[in-house]
Formats: C-alpha cells, structure tokens, sequence
C-alpha cells in the first residue's frame, strides 16, 4: 500500500512540473509599460575617419513586475550608418521581439566609423536608434565628431618631408625617420599616435611649434576618459644615429615614455633641443636620456611617473625649466622628479661614463607622494663628473650629492597659481603669488622669452622655471 501511494505522489508531482513547464510568461501590453532607457543621445567625441572608436552603451530596464517585449530595435540608418549596434551580443541593424525579464535589463552597443570625406574641417555624423513597444516609439540620438586626417601606417620616411597643418596625423603600427633624413612638422600640426605607434627618429625630427600654434603629440583616443590616460602610446624615441633634433613649442602629451634619445650626436652641438615644451603625464619617462648631449630651456615637465632621468653620463644643459608632480588619480608620485647618474647597469655590468651636467634657474617640486628628495644624484666609479645648480629651488631633506651648489633655494614651496588635483588642473605661473619665492631670484638670464614667449627681465635677475611673472 506505501509503495502504491509513493508511485502516485511522484506522478502527480511529475504531472505538475510538466503542466508548469507548459506555461507561457505573461507580457505586460500596457503602453504605459515602464522602461527605462539610461541615455536619450550618445555622442562621441572626435573620431578619425576610419579608425573607429571606443564602445559606448546604454541600458533598457524592464521596471515591471511582468515580462516587457520590445517589438523592435532598429538603427535608422540601416548598413549604410557610419554606427554600429549590438544588443546583448547580437550585432545587427534591427533587432524584433527582444524579452526583457521582469525587473532586468539588457545592454544596447554602440561604436562608429566615419569614412572619408574631402572635407579638412570636423564634422558630424549622426543617426538613431529607435525602440518600439507596445505602441510606444522612442528614439536615443546617436552624434559623433569626425575628422579626416594623414594616417600613417608603419611607414618609413625615406626622404626629407614637410608635414604642414591641412588635415591633423595619425599614427598607426609605428613611424621611423630614416638615418639622414630630416622630418620638418610646421606650427599648428597635432599628430595623434595609436597604442603601439612608437615615433623612431633615426634621422633628424624638427618641430617648428609657436606660441598658440604648438605641435602637439598625444595618442588617438580622444573620447573622455582616455584623452588624458597616461600611457596611451609610446612616445618618441631618439636613437643612435639620430642627430640635429630641434623641438620649439612642442607638447606632448599622455605617452609611455614620452622622449628617450641615446648617445652622444657625432658632431659637438646637441643630439636634441627642446625650446619651450611641455611633456605631461607620460607613465614612465617624461624624458630618459642615455649618454647624450641634451639642451631643455623654457620647459615644463609635468606630472610623470618619472619626469628626468639622466642614465650612463653625458652632457646636459636645463635652463629656466620647471620639473613637478603631484599624486592624482593616475599614479603616486614616487620617484626624484629629477634623477641624474653617470652610470647604468647593462647585460649584468655596470657602466660609467663622463658626465657634465649644468642646471641652472630650475624648479624642482613634488608632493603627495613619498619622496624626500626631488633631486638624486649618483656617481660611480672614476668617470670625469660634474653636477652643477646654480639658483635653483628644489625640495629635499638632503641636498644632492656629488653636486656643486650655487645660491639654491631649499623646502620653499614654489606657490604655483593653482593646483587642484580633484580636478586635474594645473597652472604652474606665479602671477597670482607675489610672495612665490623663486620671483628675482634667478641669475642673470640669456633667454628673452619665456614659455608664454613673454619677455624676461635680461641683464637682472629673472624668475625661476619656465614662467616670468608678468
């Protein structure tokens, strides 16, 4: 008897779980359904024709306590559409019947292509995705920035070439200059850098950069929160034959190692010059320089994981420069904003070499990180040596060793305009500090203009760094 009622239990449960199984979900079919679409546009900043962009998304939120069908999921503009669509890993142009659970969601996809066009000046290119149910029709705007640009991919300059400002450069797999071959890039122009697109100047690369007309560097991806990234591309690299490199009113920004040049140049003036620059936010190396002969004036050099490293000796010259980081969001600031040594360790061996570098009417600063001394200086072995700041302010609980010292400044804070790290913002003048104590107190300068190509006080004591206060 047990045994027969067991039997007709476990049919009945059988009989129910199939009966259930059998069930349809029900559908709201209110057109006052609740959903919740996350963005009414998506808009992309600029993006350069054929390239692509970054993905952006947004959500439909079922916020009901039924199932929601959306009938259609259309983008407008069909395959011709310079957008493409993917609603929760389908990719396609129209999507039907797509259930969304009771209180879930599902993620729409969108990125774009713009092709080329003769136009040199931006445009915009814009379409819509419209999502349809229960009688209900409502549209998300999609928007994008587009430029045509010189696109570059792997290539080597094998002939002396001009690159003027029409259309902005962008780089993708890598560009050389050729040994005894010269890149001259006019004020004005921007060259854009893919991930993975080192610069190698084995030749000669000028930068005929002006005040509001600089050349700027900096990776491709320029939507928000990647057109500041550091890291974002290699950088420019200076290597052994390379020589004759002049950079004038250059910027570059966000790179891995922004600027590396190696060896001495063969004939006596420097490997590489660097008049009125700004390097910021590179991860590694705003400048390494390796055993070579190197002229910075009027520069800034910002906000890197290391922002100068002096390897294996040289020759250097760093005139009314200012080197300062601040701990952000991007990286803690724990290396000397300057490091300075005649030595390198190489395939297991340490090597030295002369070393004769002058600094003169610099700043060097840094905070929030956990450095104590802003300036290291090291020396090994019996290499000629000389290490020398003349009036210059630096942060330190030691003073550099190995390192001559004329009339520095020490543990003064340089009173910058404005530094608001929340923000990112960072004004490096001293127009709004009259108290700053690197005001007068440079030596006697022999460069009239200064970073905003305003005029220095020549003959009298000039400001400290790269900025004069105006």
């Amino acid at each position: 008897m047990q045994r027969t009622v067991s039997i007709m239990a476990f049919i009945c449960i059988a009989l129910l779980l199939a009966v259930s199984s059998c069930k349809k979900e029900s559908f709201i079919t209110d057109s006052g359904a609740r959903l919740n679409i996350t963005a009414d546009s998506i808009k992309f900043d600029t993006v350069f024709t054929t390239t692509g962009s970054v993905t952006r998304s947004f959500k439909l939120i079922n916020e009901n306590d039924q199932a929601l069908r959306i009938g259609s999921i259309k983008l407008m503009g069909g395959s011709g559409s310079a957008f493409k669509m993917n609603v929760n890993g389908t990719a396609a142009t129209e999507i039907n019947n797509t259930e969304i659970a009771a209180n879930d969601s599902i993620y729409i996809f969108v990125a774009v292509t713009i092709d080329p066009t003769t136009s040199q000046l931006p445009f915009i290119v814009s379409d819509s995705i419209q999502i349809e149910y229960n009688n209900n029709s409502r549209k998300v705007i999609l928007e994008a920035y587009g430029r045509n640009a010189h696109f570059l991919n792997n290539q080597t300059i094998q002939s002396s070439t001009i690159w003027t400002n029409d259309l902005p450069y962008v780089i993708l797999g890598g560009l050389r200059i050729d040994s005894n071959i010269s890149l001259t890039i006019e004020s004005g122009c921007r060259i854009y850098a893919h991930s993975g697109a080192t610069i190698l100047v084995d030749g000669s690369l000028l930068c005929n950069g002006t005040k509001n007309n600089e050349v700027h560097f900096s990776g491709d991806r320029l939507d928000e929160g990647y057109r500041d990234l550091p890291g974002s591309w290699p950088g420019i690299y200076f290597r052994s034959t390379s020589t004759n490199n002049r950079l004038t009113f250059t910027v570059i920004n966000n790179a891995f190692r922004a600027i590396q040049a190696e060896d001495i140049a063969v004939q006596t003036n420097p490997k590489l010059v660097l008049e009125q620059c700004i390097i910021r936010q590179a991860s590694d190396y705003g400048l390494l320089a390796q055993n070579c002969n190197v002229s910075v004036s009027n520069s800034l050099i910002s906000n890197c994981g290391n922002n100068v490293a002096i390897q294996l000796g040289g020759k250097y010259r760093f005139d009314h420069c200012t080197l300062a980081s601040y701990s952000n969001t991007y990286f803690i600031h724990e290396f000397p904003v300057l490091q300075v040594s005649n030595a390198l360790f190489q395939n297991g061996q340490l090597l030295s070499t002369d070393l004769d570098a002058v600094f003169r009417n610099c700043i060097f600063w840094g905070d929030g990180g956990t450095v104590d001394d802003e300036v290291l200086v090291t020396r090994e072995g019996n290499t000629t040596f000389s290490a020398i700041f003349e009036n210059c302010l630096y942060k330190a609980v030691n003073d550099p060793i190995n390192s001559s010292l004329l009339a520095v400044i020490k543990n003064q804070d340089p009173l910058f305009d404005s530094i608001d790290i929340s923000n990112r913002y960072y004004d490096f003048h001293f127009n709004n500090n009259p108290f700053s104590p690197v005001i007068d107190q440079g030596t006697n300068s022999s460069l009239p203009r200064d970073l905003d190509d305003l005029p220095r006080v020549v003959g009298l004591a000039s400001d400290l760094g790269c900025y004069e206060r105006q």
